[in-house]
């Protein structure tokens, strides 16, 4: 019995001793890397520039393509505001470019703190932004009596405030402003191509988790492609879909159904755009080329998940429209997203009805970040990796208000030529959509038989068939926070 203690002692040190080594053998284990997001996120982009681009083509056969992927607001400003918080227009005020949306709203209603940029930027990741912000947002600015801006939550800020022209800009470089001229070298979408390899190069060099969001200009007006594509296409034009011109629009709502048909000169101008346009995503496209060979180099690429979007759709002659947005109709709401990473799947499509306000969540959650419990979307992970998930939405909301004079000169208002409708919620579901105007107008469109919605069959529709769109569509219009936005975009 005398040698009890000493036993028990020799005992207690092996253990400790055991316990100390698997600690030390744990810890000489690397933990698994949190992987790496790059986000190209385009302007105005929409599924017709796509065959210009044969980078994305291929990131389509090595990623996923959502092909019912909608976006909140079919205007810049709005939607990229859901996208960095995830939340519907209803919940961040941001409904337009101004003055009931822009940069000064969404800095003074705060929603710069929470953003998937802050998130990730606080659980360790290095984050970028490059090329463009919010509408409203100058890069000489200063708020709130400080230097020049840089918002919460980036590691790096290379951003223009009228970066359009693609020439002749200033860029807020991490708070200090720099003027870019008329040379080839300064054309935008090349400078951002540069600078998020070299951010791509020294994250990786540090063994850092990194956040790059490249945000061009282009294909926004004024169109202007790389010196070195504008030559290219000659004789391109518009795709002439059964919608281009349409010859009968009397069943359209009020705003659109007196539009005469396009003239020849416009017609012409119409074409001018697209080849413009196809021009300008050429440079976009090497700028994806550009960062995939820089993650290659650095040896990342296999733990990098890459996206590729744009924050609206656009519109080319159809409905008799020149060229613009904003309206509910398929060409603006309905864009691309490509995804390619680890587990995701290879060369697969995914209908499942997708929306802008997913992509907070799913950023965050690749990050193992954490996530607001108002925001309203939800993550595209278990669909990008082909799990099964039986309790997706099947229903997502857009939401536009229209502009000032359409409230002076009447709720039918127009905008000349490229269409700018009256204050609208869409219920956008997977085969069809619904419209509701602030005036009462209404429109609905069967996008299996009519996938360019060329009949307004909302007159046919039964009171019985009305009254659940109109209800899913109200419930959707006051929800906050995924649990009642997912629930109300349900069947």
């Amino acid at each position: 019995m005398r040698f009890r203690p000493l036993y028990l002692t020799l005992a207690l040190l092996t253990l400790v001793g055991l316990t100390v080594a698997a600690g030390a053998s744990a810890r000489g284990r690397p933990a698994p890397q949190r992987p790496n997001i790059v986000f190209v996120l385009t302007d105005d982009l929409d599924w017709s520039l796509v065959q210009y681009m044969p980078h994305v083509q291929r990131l389509q056969a090595e990623g996923t393509t959502f092909t019912n992927y909608v976006v909140t607001d079919s205007l810049c400003c709005p939607s990229r505001a859901s996208i960095f918080t995830g939340c519907y227009p209803h919940n961040t005020g941001i409904f337009t470019n101004g003055p009931d949306g822009g940069f000064a709203l969404f800095h003074a209603r705060g929603e710069e703190s929470d953003t998937f940029a802050v998130r990730l930027h606080d659980s360790g990741y290095r984050t970028a932004l490059m090329g463009k912000y919010l509408n409203g947002y100058a890069a000489q600015r200063r708020v709130d009596g400080k230097g020049r801006y840089v918002p919460p939550g980036w590691s790096e800020w290379d951003v223009a405030g009228n970066g359009y022209p693609e020439f002749d800009y200033n860029l807020n470089e991490n708070g200090r402003v720099v003027h870019y001229g008329s040379r080839p070298r300064a054309y935008l979408t090349d400078v951002i191509a540069r600078k998020g390899s070299a951010f791509v190069h020294r994250a990786a060099v540090a063994g850092k988790p990194f956040f790059l969001e490249v945000s061009t200009f282009a294909p926004h007006s004024p169109y202007t492609p790389a010196p070195r594509d504008a030559a290219d296409f000659p004789g391109l034009r518009a795709p002439r879909t059964p919608a281009f011109n349409e010859a009968n629009v009397s069943d359209k709502p009020p705003w659109l159904r007196d539009h005469a048909l396009l003239n020849p000169g416009q017609i012409d101008y119409i074409d001018g755009v697209h080849r413009a346009r196809a021009q300008a995503v050429e440079a976009v496209d090497d700028l994806l080329a550009r960062l995939e060979q820089q993650l290659q180099r650095d040896g990342v690429a296999d733990n990098t998940y890459i996206f590729f979007s744009s924050d609206n759709g656009y519109h080319l002659g159809d409905h008799r429209l020149m060229p613009g947005k904003l309206t509910a109709f398929e060409t603006d709401i309905r864009v691309p997203l490509v995804v390619a990473g680890p587990g995701v799947r290879v060369g697969q499509e995914v209908a499942r009805v997708a929306e802008n306000v997913d992509l907070y969540p799913t950023f965050v959650r690749l990050g193992r970040a954490g996530t607001s419990p108002l925001v309203d979307g939800k993550s595209l992970l278990p669909l990008l990796r082909g799990d099964a998930v039986p309790n997706w939405r099947d229903a997502a909301l857009v939401e536009h208000h229209g502009p000032d004079w359409a409230a002076a000169a009447g709720p039918d208002a127009a905008a000349p030529g490229s269409g700018n409708p009256s204050t609208y919620e869409a219920l956008r579901l997977p085969h069809s959509i619904y419209v509701e105007y602030a005036n009462g107008t209404r429109e609905y469109y069967d996008l299996e038989s009519d996938p360019y919605e060329l009949t307004n069959t909302y007159p046919r529709l039964s009171a019985e068939q009305v009254a659940p769109l109109h209800s899913r569509l109200a419930t959707l219009e006051r929800c906050r926070g995924v649990a009642s936005c997912h629930e109300a975009a349900r069947r």
